[in-house]
């Protein structure tokens, strides 16, 4: 059993995973947000709500205490001091182990006319935080894991497959379901990709951008 703190813990990625981790794992969970307000606790036994914001580095190492993994949903214009600040905690408190929610496209490994269709929706002040964000994660000394997921759905549906940090990236697009499956996955065995960057995608979604556009 691992101590888990979600941080963004109202994201949709993260409430999936957060019913999964409770339905399928005996992990402690942590969730840490904004607003605490806006979330209801399923488990009282097995989840603490902590209200804070993710740029406040003492907050942070103050919801830090007795955590095994973090699980970052995060998310804005200040994804990059996010990141600064999230890694510093961690480095304050002791805590090694990190999974960052990114986005497809931040190494420009999307391919053909999907990836060039990926850059006009996304370049010009979204995807230009989320590599640097990605940067301040990869050179610390963590063990993390990014995802980057595709363009994301709502379908009911688990079906993804996996590239790696050096390869074209598949596919268009990905359930919520299916990343919040990666995420539960690497909490259960946090050995896993332990310093690397997953592409997620549901398979046979190869197009020039996803079904739903």
């Amino acid at each position: 059993m691992s101590h888990v703190l979600i941080l963004g813990a109202n994201g949709q990625i993260a409430r999936l995973a957060e019913q999964q981790l409770l339905s399928t794992t005996s992990h402690q969970l942590t969730l840490f947000l904004r607003h605490a307000s806006r979330l209801q606790v399923k488990n009282p036994s097995r989840e603490t709500v902590i209200e804070g914001d993710a740029t406040d580095v003492a907050a942070l190492k103050a919801a830090l205490a007795g955590i095994d993994i973090v699980y970052a949903n995060l998310g804005n214009a200040q994804i990059e001091k996010q990141a600064q600040n999230v890694v510093a905690a961690m480095d304050q408190a002791g805590v090694k182990r990190l999974i960052w929610i990114s986005t497809l496209g931040i190494y420009d490994e999307v391919p053909g006319k999907f990836g060039a269709w990926n850059h006009a929706q996304l370049d010009g002040g979204y995807l230009e935080p989320y590599t640097a964000a990605a940067k301040v994660i990869e050179d610390s000394d963590l063990a993390y894991t990014i995802i980057r997921p595709a363009w994301l759905s709502n379908k009911d549906i688990v079906s993804y497959e996996i590239t790696h940090r050096h390869d074209a990236f598949k596919g268009t697009e990905v359930s919520r379901k299916s990343i919040a499956d990666v995420v539960v996955k690497l909490i259960d065995d946090p050995s896993q990709a332990q310093r690397d960057s997953l592409g997620v995608n549901q398979p046979n979604t190869d197009g020039d951008k996803p079904s739903f556009y």
